[in-house]
Formats: structure tokens, C-alpha cells, sequence
């Protein structure tokens, strides 16, 4: 299989139904914005030293590639049910994870600034994509109409809360302490 189609020449890719559509779509933005996310994920996994974040990475990232195909399949295409969509058990996921994480930090008292650790720093910038994910979503749900209740929206959501957690958590595995803001 080659690694080039010429087809993304002209400023087009497919969705997963053959769908052909602009590479400027709103849609194609989530979901790049989705892979940007497992990307900077990677370089944490690089950069941590601790099989107690890089274990809940990995699995993050396999979680974002269902994420990923999920939003490239719209709801009611052909394709549609070949998908795997993320759903309230991944949601479950994370809140666990938050939950676990923050048992062994110490509470937060102070605002935070992003920094620390290397890994934990990057954690931080791997949650403000995360971030920009969640708007991209939010963004596509109101351009479709959709009005009901997103699990990818919540996903997005709780997997913001994560990496916060998972950064403090790098952080202090590195002996590294919180970098509190303070007003002044």
C-alpha cells in the first residue's frame, strides 16, 4: 500500500464512508485536532519514566484512535455501524483513572501553572489540545444540529481532567512539586 493517494491534492480527503469533503471541514479539524492530541500523548510516553502514567497513556491513545474513527463516520452514514463509538464505559475509564491519580497527590490548594517535569509539561500541552478538541467538537455538534448529549463531548471533557492529573502525578513521580500561580 502506498503511503500516497494524490486524492489530498486538491485540498480533499474521504471520510470513512467515501465521503469526499474540503481538508478545511469542520469535521476533519475534531478529528485532526483528535490525532494531534495522540501525538503529543507519544512524546509524553517518550519522556516519562513511569510505567504508573506511561500504562494509562498507551491505553489513552488507543482510546483516541476510536475516538478518531468515531468522528470521521457520521451519524446515520453507511459506514456507521463498523465503528466502534466511544461510549459511557471509556467515560467510566477516565473517572477511575482521575480518582486512582489523585489519591496519591497531594490536594490542590492553588491554581496550577503548566511546567514541572519534562513528561509533566508535556501533559499540560497535551491537555490544552485537548481542550481545543473539546471546542472543535463542540464547534461540529452545533453546525450538525446535534442537541443531544455527546459521549465524545464528555470523553473530551473528563480526558482534560486527566492529563491535568496525570501531569501533577508526573510531576511528583519525578520529585517534582506542583507549579502553584499565586495572584501578585
Amino acid at each position: 500500500m502506498k503511503i500516497y493517494t494524490k486524492f489530498g491534492d486538491r485540498g480533499q480527503t474521504a471520510l470513512f464512508d467515501g465521503t469526499r469533503v474540503g481538508k478545511d471541514d469542520l469535521r476533519i479539524e475534531t478529528y485532526g485536532t483528535v490525532d494531534e492530541l495522540n501525538s503529543v500523548i507519544g512524546v509524553a510516553i517518550a519522556q516519562s519514566a513511569h510505567e504508573r502514567v506511561t500504562g494509562v497513556l498507551v491505553r489513552l491513545q488507543r482510546e483516541l484512535f476510536v475516538l478518531g474513527s468515531d468522528l470521521a463516520t457520521p451519524a446515520g452514514s453507511k459506514n456507521e455501524g463498523k465503528v466502534k463509538r466511544i461510549g459511557a464505559e471509556e467515560v467510566a475509564g477516565l473517572e477511575r483513572e482521575i480518582d486512582l491519580a489523585t489519591a496519591e497527590l497531594p490536594a490542590l490548594k492553588n491554581f496550577i501553572l503548566p511546567g514541572g517535569s519534562v513528561a509533566g509539561a508535556t501533559l499540560h500541552v497535551a491537555r490544552t489540545v485537548c481542550r481545543r478538541a473539546e471546542r472543535c467538537l463542540v464547534g461540529l455538534m452545533h453546525a450538525e444540529g446535534a442537541e443531544e448529549e455527546s459521549q465524545s463531548l464528555i470523553y473530551l471533557n473528563r480526558l482534560s481532567d486527566l492529563l491535568f492529573t496525570l501531569a501533577r502525578l508526573a510531576n511528583k513521580l519525578e520529585g517534582r512539586g506542583d507549579v502553584e500561580w499565586h495572584l501578585g
